[in-house]
């Protein structure tokens, strides 16, 4: 197995009191204008159910443990959803998104930026009170003969350098129920995470160093009408780092290297196929300060992407240059960015393009703030839609969309004990050259993607929170509904005035918690209606998750922590892809032990 470098960059200028707020310039995107939500992953046992709980969210399951997960925001396509891991991308060129599914979450925070069109995750830093060493073990499991093992240990070797080992697995038969006498087979998935992360700081700045492993063995069952018994294995290693070095108050530099290899082997009937993803990747950013109310930041990138596999072989390298500037004036605020992106497949013609964006926010009072953001948003077709044997079209033109929202919140902590907050957004996306397949004249059994459709996009997101603390007690109730209208509007098409697959018109989701004495009770409740399949419309669907745990505190050996958990309680049977059914009712347990 070969090794390759991938290097990359992000700028963080952060909140201020009177000052710039958040600023990022990331790795391929290159954007400035950030919207950020954090989305809380406590009492979830996979990165796309965490997402699914965040209404704003269009999440594609194919069901069960070991079924492909995938994410978009706002009806754009998962292919326009960038994952990061520690502000650098996980990139992929065969399809566009990695599967969800290769992530763990057990020690991270995970950020939505709908600005960036992104999903962050972000390593927990490790922090030491007396001992210099802390640890967290947990061990869960229950239905369909799954189990979920992780760990963490975390290392102070001096006073400026920890370092932070963890492993996880997930080990389920996969198999259950989904219909009158019917059983959904070959779901199993034995998977294994592991990762080593870095923390230093230095006279100038800090740096973060992280190696991560993924490997997995799977069943890859096919839809409920056209099952299989085709199995696939995933390998993924990838290293990288980050440097924040502080030369002066006039000048920041950022820069980090990723190094990433990715294999894919699937046995099938139909024949077996391989994919192997290597990346390069060099990025600096430069931040200058110029006023105190006043900063800019230029960023360069350079990065190659090659994939080798059973059906073809092609290498692309792009470039992204990135200036950006942030002003802050009182009440007002805006960051303003124009980026550059090239690209250049191997004996093929350059793709590129100039993308403006652009955020204004103002604060009319003490907690309330609006804003108005627009921003280009463009995506070159991935290797398979452009290269694959008897299916790809060397001769697609980018995605091309344009997106602009409008939102106002509030924040109020309205005494000791009581706290609400509220955020309501709307969007509008209007995306040219959309990508989708159609039969071939050739051979109407032969389909190819191209270029026919037009897609617009309006809708909002709503958000309300309330929080109660006193001494022991604390309580909150949070409550989400998201509308999104994303219609076909290709004139002669077949689908015009339609909703677009994987898209749902109505997303409601209220969460509740009360914590007392360090007994927890967590319930969860999503529904979704007007969701639009592959094949059509599916049936409206709605789950109720109910979590109960104890936590046990000891000042000398720690804290224990037992988990109860109860997914689905009225066994609804619903699907997020047509043919690929999701579980039913689910039971699991858990103990959690930390030091």
């Amino acid at each position: 197995m070969s090794f390759n470098l991938f290097l990359t960059a992000g700028l963080l200028i952060a909140s201020l009191a009177d000052s710039l707020d958040a600023v990022v310039i990331s790795a391929e995107k290159g954007v400035t204008v950030s919207q950020q939500d954090t989305v809380l992953s406590e009492n979830s046992i996979s990165l796309s159910e965490a997402l699914l709980r965040n209404t704003s969210l269009q999440v594609s399951d194919n069901g069960g443990p070991g079924g492909l997960k995938t994410v978009s925001l706002r009806g754009l396509g998962s292919a326009h959803t960038a994952i990061y891991i520690d502000g650098i991308r996980a990139g992929n060129v065969q399809s566009g998104q990695n599967d969800l599914g290769m992530f763990d979450i057990s020690s991270s925070c995970i950020v939505v930026d709908y600005a960036q069109n992104s999903i962050s995750i972000n390593t927990a830093r490790p922090h030491f009170d007396r001992l210099p060493v802390t640890g967290n073990f947990n061990i869960s499991g229950g239905s369909f003969g799954t189990w979920l093992p992780t760990a963490r240990l975390d290392f102070r070797l001096s006073e400026n350098v920890s370092l932070s080992a963890n492993a996880s697995g997930v080990f389920s038969k996969g198999d259950f129920p989904y219909g009158a006498g019917l059983k959904r087979t070959n779901n199993d998935l034995n998977q294994i995470r592991s990762g080593l992360d870095l923390f230093g700081l230095m006279n100038l700045g800090d740096y973060h160093v992280k190696a991560c492993f993924n490997g997995s063995r799977r069943g890859t069952p096919g839809s409920t009408a056209w099952p299989s018994d085709d199995r696939q294995e995933d390998r993924n290693v990838f290293v990288q780092g980050s440097v924040k070095m502080r030369f002066s108050d006039l000048y920041t530099l950022r820069t980090s290297a990723k190094g990433s290899v990715d294999n894919i082997f699937y046995t099938s009937s139909w024949g077996d196929s391989r994919y192997r993803q290597t990346e390069v990747q060099l990025n600096t950013v430069h931040d200058f300060k110029i006023k105190d109310w006043w900063r800019l930041s230029l960023a360069a990138d350079t990065h190659w992407d090659g994939l080798n596999s059973t059906y073809y072989e092609m290498n692309r390298v792009s470039i992204l240059t990135a200036l950006a500037s942030a002003f802050k004036v009182r009440r007002f605020a805006a960051d303003l960015a124009l980026e550059y992106n090239l690209a250049l497949d191997k004996g093929y013609q350059h793709k590129d393009a100039l993308s403006p964006s652009m955020n204004l926010r103002f604060n009319i009072m003490e907690g309330f703030e609006i804003s108005a953001l627009g921003r280009r948003m463009y995506r070159i077709p991935t290797f398979n839609e452009l290269y694959y044997t008897g299916y790809g079209n060397p001769e697609l033109n980018p995605e091309d969309a344009w997106t602009s929202g409008i939102g106002a919140s509030f924040q109020r902590k309205i005494s000791k004990r009581w706290r609400i907050n509220a955020d309501l957004n709307g969007f509008y996306t209007y995306l040219r050259n959309k990508i989708t397949s159609v039969p071939t004249e050739a051979d109407p059994n032969i389909w190819m993607p191209v270029n026919i459709g037009r897609v617009r996009s309006t809708g909002f997101d709503s958000k309300a929170a309330v929080g109660y603390r006193h001494k022991d007690f604390r309580a909150g109730l949070t409550a989400a509904y998201s509308f999104l209208s994303s219609v076909d509007c290709t004139e002669g098409s077949s689908t015009f005035g339609q909703q677009v697959p994987f898209t749902t018109r109505h997303s409601v989701s209220l969460a509740g918690d009360l914590i007392w004495k360090g007994w927890g009770l967590n319930a969860i409740f999503n529904s979704r209606s007007g969701y639009t399949g592959s094949s059509g419309p599916l049936p409206d669907w709605s789950t109720l998750d109910l979590t109960i745990s104890k936590e046990i505190n000891t000042d000398i050996y720690g804290s224990l922590k037992l988990k109860f958990q109860i997914r689905n309680i009225t066994d609804c049977r619903y699907e997020l892809v047509s043919g690929y059914p999701m579980p039913g009712r689910s039971i699991m347990g858990g103990i959690e032990y930390k030091f």
